[in-house]
């Protein structure tokens, strides 16, 4: 067989580790672009009202989105606690039990799938599901679309950390008589647990930011709410909102409540690699 030329692997080497470079490059610096539009833009409107107050009548300045940050915090947590039950189970089943299943096969295709569809559908298919039937917007519905789409998130973050465990672990602790889930929550769990939190921790960072399934579900409201089954103020929809608005003071909010969630967006997917590095050391 004929070799190239080395000169020539060189240059094609050459050309696509530049090109490679080139390209990371170019995402680092649109990703500090978009950093610095929404902080330059959005940190004059980070105050104590910010934080405090409730939004103000159309046209009017001042006021907070106090009401949208809580309602934004209890609708991610409620469907973290949706989720995160079922992803880990789901996980532990492909991971420990669907070795050979055509169920686990299936499923697994079914989270692979369910991953890659749009938050506007997952929206769709919860408004037809629980506020067509109930007959007004609600928290409920809302923390149920961003719930599903999260659990295919951690049931598959799941399924990969445990998979990593060596099986080792599994069998000296069988071998000395302890019960099939006494293994998998003491030691399987214990040795992923970097990793298991890491998955729930980008799952979080997945549904922080999604608008779509929340416009056909929670809505949003300028109000305090009292509970889960009525209209629930959040960021994103408010976001919307206020930037579509012709008033200055709503835009400068949108850009507040932007880099707010920009913001917690970083933090959580800095935090998860950081778990994550610890976990492979």
């Amino acid at each position: 067989m004929k070799l190239k030329p080395a000169t020539g692997r060189r240059l094609a080497n050459l050309a696509v580790s530049i090109w490679a470079a080139a390209s990371a490059l170019l995402g680092i610096l649109i990703l500090f672009w978009i950093l610095y539009v929404v902080i330059h833009r959005g940190l004059g409107a980070l105050n104590l009202s910010f934080f405090t107050q409730l939004p103000t009548p159309p046209g009017m300045g001042g006021g907070g989105l106090a009401n949208a940050i809580l309602g934004t915090l209890v609708l991610t947590a409620a469907a973290t606690l949706m989720a995160v039950p079922l992803g880990l189970l789901a996980g532990v089943y492909l991971a420990e039990f669907s070795e050979d299943s055509k169920l686990g096969d299936y499923s697994r295709f079914s989270a692979n799938v369910l991953m890659g569809i749009p938050s506007i559908i997952v929206g769709v298919f919860a408004y037809t599901m629980v506020v067509v039937p109930l007959g007004n917007f609600s928290g409920y519905a809302g923390a149920l679309a961003l719930a599903i789409l999260m659990l295919p998130v951690v049931a598959r973050t799941t399924e990969d950390m445990l998979r990593l465990v060596p099986n080792t672990l599994r069998e000296s602790a069988l071998a000395l008589g302890a019960p099939r889930w006494k293994v998998t929550l003491a030691i399987v769990f214990r040795a992923a647990k970097s990793g298991l939190i890491t998955g729930i921790l980008l799952a979080v960072a997945r549904v922080s930011g999604e608008t779509a399934p929340l416009l056909f579900t929670a809505l949003n409201s300028p109000y305090w709410f009292h509970s889960l089954g009525e209209p629930t103020p959040n960021l994103t929809v408010t976001i919307f909102n206020y930037a579509m608005s012709p008033y200055p003071d709503w835009q400068q909010k949108a850009w507040g409540a932007s880099l707010l969630i920009t913001l917690g967006v970083l933090i959580t997917t800095v935090l998860a690699r950081f778990l994550l590095r610890e976990k492979k050391v």
